[in-house]
């Protein structure tokens, strides 16, 4: 066996569906009955849903429960430079063997049925799971909820819906209240869900859907609030108040996201030492992520570097918020999106935060924007704008052009990923 063995494994099992994406629950239910329901063998499951956010309180969950001890499970998607990053088996990401066997198991029980590869390693990653004791599993919905495949856990011990936003309207629905509809599909009768804050239409979708449900919602300025302070964060629920540190993830909107960390983990009993180390020692790639080693670092020669992936106008509104709060200095991005995205309008929200944008093409992705689209369509938005063939080639012009400045290479995370892969 070698390291090349799950890649091939996952390459082999792309050609089970010819669509990467068609949301039903038929596909894994098959599948994980064939397995012997390990869906049904879990530690208590916390399922996270939303459209932007459910990364970082997870992460930040995670932190927290490990601070009071507990082994804990995560699973997660996209990855950034491994597909390991996606199981997380109480603390340890999966290791290769294990990933192999798990692959493997899953190949053979499907029994060349069609399935989607999203499908086939969720059923993969609850098998594992189930096959080792923890006390909690943190599952992060891929794609909606309410057909997700990660919704056939049939009665989780809470719920999170993060932020609910513009995002994958070919697959959720044209309005924000329909995505918010399928967002809260992982809603089940009696489990308590914390909704962090939400659009009015969003929110409504929700409440709408928890009634319908039978399930209790502790919802952001009603049950629940987080506000910042001079020195970190206030928290407030029925059971008091509490003054926090700062959250260490970079970013205003970490507020709220930290937010409903704390609910979930006041929820849960942690004490109040872990969940002050929830917010100060959670680690989460590529969002609003300081680089200081390695090639584009040396590129950018001596100019502040930071990436992120977020590819949402929400995320966009968000990262502009966050850039116009750090301290004043000349702003570049260097930015590739795909061109399933809203490049517009996720533009659009990034417009008055930086200066000048230069576009990239992905490395390896066939639904990459070019650089020169990327580029145009930042001029049209009203960017001084150009393309470039690589982040690196854009990180050495900026450094000549403008010495000092502060470069975010942002839009999407598949460009994350290739960013912390080649950046080591």
């Amino acid at each position: 066996m070698n390291a090349g063995d799950s890649g091939a494994i996952l390459e082999n099992l792309k050609s089970l569906f010819p669509k990467s994406i068609d949301l039903t629950l038929g596909r894994p239910q098959r599948l994980l009955a064939d397995l012997g329901h390990p869906e049904r063998k879990l530690p208590p499951v916390v399922h996270f849903a939303g459209t932007n956010g459910k990364g970082s309180t997870l992460a930040m969950a995670r932190a927290g429960l490990e601070a009071e001890g507990k082994r804990v499970h995560a699973y997660i998607s996209p990855h950034l430079t491994k597909f390991h990053e996606r199981i997380r088996l109480a603390g340890e990401l999966i290791g290769e063997d294990a990933l192999v066997d798990v692959l493997r198991e899953c190949e053979a029980a499907n029994r060349d049925e069609p399935i989607t590869l999203f499908e086939i390693t969720t059923c993969a990653a609850l098998l594992s799971f189930s096959r080792m004791e923890a006390d909690a599993l943190l599952l992060e919905v891929g794609l909606g909820g309410r057909l997700d495949a990660t919704n056939v856990v049939e009665k989780p011990t809470l719920c999170v819906i993060t932020p609910v936003s513009m995002d994958h309207q070919q697959h959720l629905g044209d309005s924000l209240a329909r995505i918010a509809g399928e967002k809260a599909g992982i809603l089940k009768h009696g489990v308590p869900c914390i909704v962090a804050r939400q659009e009015p239409d969003a929110l409504a979708a929700i409440e709408n859907a928890a009634r319908s449900a039978g399930a209790p919602l502790l919802v952001q300025n009603r049950d629940w609030a987080v506000a910042k302070t001079p020195d970190g964060l206030l928290y407030k629920d029925e059971n008091g108040q509490m003054e926090l540190p700062p959250p260490n993830l970079v970013g205003v909107h970490q507020i709220d996201n930290a937010g409903a960390a704390v609910a979930l983990l006041r929820r849960m009993g942690a004490s109040k030492s872990s969940i002050e180390q929830a917010l100060t020692t959670a680690d989460w790639p590529a969002r609003m992520q300081r680089l200081s080693t390695g090639p584009l670092v040396e590129a950018a020669s001596g100019a502040e570097l930071w990436l992120d992936g977020g590819h949402n106008p929400a995320a966009g509104a968000a990262l502009a918020k966050t850039l116009m709060e750090m301290p004043a200095k000349t702003t570049k991005l260097i930015c590739g999106m795909l061109d399933t995205k809203d490049v517009r309008n996720y533009l659009q929200a990034l417009r008055g935060a930086a200066d000048k944008l230069y576009g990239i093409a992905i490395p390896g992705e066939s639904a990459s924007l070019a650089a020169a689209a990327v580029a145009a369509t930042a001029s049209e938005v009203g960017f001084a704008a150009e393309p470039s063939i690589s982040a690196e080639d854009a990180a050495r012009r900026i450094a000549a052009d403008r010495p000092g400045s502060r470069i975010l290479i942002c839009g999407s995370l598949y460009l994350a990923g290739r960013v912390l892969r080649e950046n080591r």
